[in-house]
């Protein structure tokens, strides 16, 4: 199955403003997917920027939705309609305030949870079986969630989210390149001292 398509979705929004936020660590990741496999992410395509390249000799479609978080799915639905892959070859990442800051989970497939631009892409889909790989950015407790969620990182955490969208990026190609069950059991380790999650 050499000519089998992946097609990589990271969630954010659009435009300076946001560039450096909680919320585009999907966005960052597949910057970091792109610089690793010199994937150029410029064209303007499905209300998205998208790059092709091959990762581990698979075609693979690099997206960066620029419709807004909470409408992903237009994005997503029009690459998916256009180059048709397995449901279960689409991967989409994002930030997620339920998991600790820097822990990064990949799932197979399942409900959208509480973040917008996933449930956006799922519900345009009609569809939730596809893997996500989620990047923690912890709560923030007692901070408004939308200012928490698209404000910029704290000196402290850009060293673990650096670390955790590089392992997010290598977790994709984990996942493309020897299977997601491969990915989820290298990748989604606990994180010390918190195993009440």
């Amino acid at each position: 199955m050499g000519n089998e398509i992946y097609v990589v979705v990271g969630l954010g929004n659009p435009g300076p403003k946001y560039e450096n936020t909680r919320h585009n660590l999907g966005f960052l990741t597949v910057d970091k997917i792109a610089e690793e496999h010199n994937i150029q992410v410029k064209k303007i395509k499905f209300k998205a920027l998208v790059g092709e390249g091959r990762i581990g000799g698979k075609k693979v479609i690099l997206v960066k939705p620029q419709t807004y978080m909470n409408n992903s799915g237009e994005s997503v639905r029009e690459v998916f309609r256009f180059y048709k892959p397995s449901i279960e070859n689409l991967i989409v990442i994002y930030d997620d305030f339920d998991i600790d800051l820097g822990a990064i989970r990949i799932r197979k497939f399942g409900s959208a949870g509480t973040h917008n631009g996933m449930r956006s892409v799922v519900r345009l889909l009609g569809d939730d079986k596809f893997p996500r790989v989620r990047i923690g950015i912890g709560s923030g407790k007692n901070t408004n969630l939308i200012d928490f969620v698209t404000g910029g990182f704290k000196k402290e955490e850009v060293s673990l989210l650096e670390d955790a969208v590089t392992n997010a990026a290598a977790s994709v190609e984990a996942t493309i390149k020897d299977g997601i069950d491969f990915a989820m059991n290298r990748y989604n380790q606990k994180k010390k001292r918190n195993d009440n999650e």
